[in-house]
């Protein structure tokens, strides 16, 4: 909380280990909606992905099969370090009785993936970003915290400095 006080003009958020978001700066909400609104196994960022087809809506669909991939890894790493009867596990069975993209990924086996350092996003008012994903882990909470950047002087830089400024779900919000 003491560290996402100090990036609170920044786009930053918390994610549990499932892939629930925890907590966002008001930028983070401009950029990807509000996250921590969710209830039961869509609070996990992976559930939403392969149950909710809005949750693919602002990232870039040229990366959606490489986020899929990493999203199972990821599910898959959990359910082995938390074991059978865990969270992780439940969820990975309630995603294997529910996609048939997830079933399919996860009948690969694939281990050991992680997200790409760059992101881009497709914002419904400012269009595409490429932001730089700077990772932190918390191992003892399970936590992580994402801080996103855009490097200087580029586009990005100057779409997401509005989101950083204005931060508000109405900046957020489908346009009419």
């Amino acid at each position: 909380m003491r560290v996402m006080d100090v990036l609170a003009d920044n786009t930053a958020q918390v994610m549990g280990p499932l892939g629930e978001t925890l907590l966002q700066t008001p930028s983070a909400v401009a950029l990807l909606g509000d996250q921590t609104q969710y209830t039961g196994n869509a609070r996990s960022a992976t559930y939403r992905w392969f149950t909710d087809p809005a949750a693919r809506e602002r990232y870039d669909p040229a990366e959606h099969s490489a986020n899929s991939r990493v999203n199972v890894a990821l599910l898959r790493a959990a359910v082995t370090r938390d074991g059978s009867g865990s969270h992780a596990a439940d969820l990975a069975d309630v995603l294997l009785g529910t996609s048939e993209e997830f079933a399919r990924r996860w009948d690969r086996h694939e281990v050991g993936l992680r997200w790409s350092d760059t992101k881009r996003f497709v914002h419904p008012r400012v269009g595409r970003l490429d932001l730089y994903c700077q990772l932190l882990l918390e191992p003892d909470q399970g936590q992580s915290l994402l801080i996103f950047t855009a490097t200087p002087g580029t586009e990005s830089h100057e779409k997401l400095a509005p989101l950083t400024v204005l931060g508000t779900d109405q900046f957020a919000a489908d346009p009419e």
